[in-house]
């Protein structure tokens, strides 16, 4: 699969901003795990879109963008609720916030069409 748009790159930037962002949390208990959830989720978003870009099947790329937009709602998940406790600058965390989301509507469609084919091609 050919990644057209640069979303391997768009990922890689995608996890390396919050990587920053997590570094960036106080450091005491809660700080310490919303740093390491983040970081997990973050580096996995990139690592397995270019999975994604390796798939062997449609089926495969369904499946291995399902992963993809999991992490990076995760992401979302993780960066709000730094914010909701108040340990994380709004201004740091919203763009953020919004590539999760623009990213996930992203896949979630790329995921429609994909599994709109599937659903075509076992009907012929």
């Amino acid at each position: 699969m050919v990644d057209r748009y640069g979303y391997k790159q768009r990922t890689k930037v995608f996890a390396h901003k919050c990587v920053k962002f997590a570094s960036s949390l106080p450091n005491n208990k809660l700080g310490w795990h919303i740093e390491g959830q983040l970081i997990r989720c973050a580096t996995s978003v990139a690592v397995n879109y270019r999975a994604v870009l390796l798939a062997q099947s449609d089926a495969s790329f369904s499946a291995k963008l399902s992963i993809v937009i999991e992490e990076v709602d995760e992401c979302d998940f993780w960066i709000e609720f730094a914010l909701d406790k108040n340990i994380a600058l709004k201004e740091d965390a919203e763009p953020l916030m919004k590539e999760a989301k623009e990213l996930t509507a992203i896949f979630i469609a790329s995921r429609k069409t994909i599994q709109n084919r599937i659903k075509n091609e076992k009907g012929k």
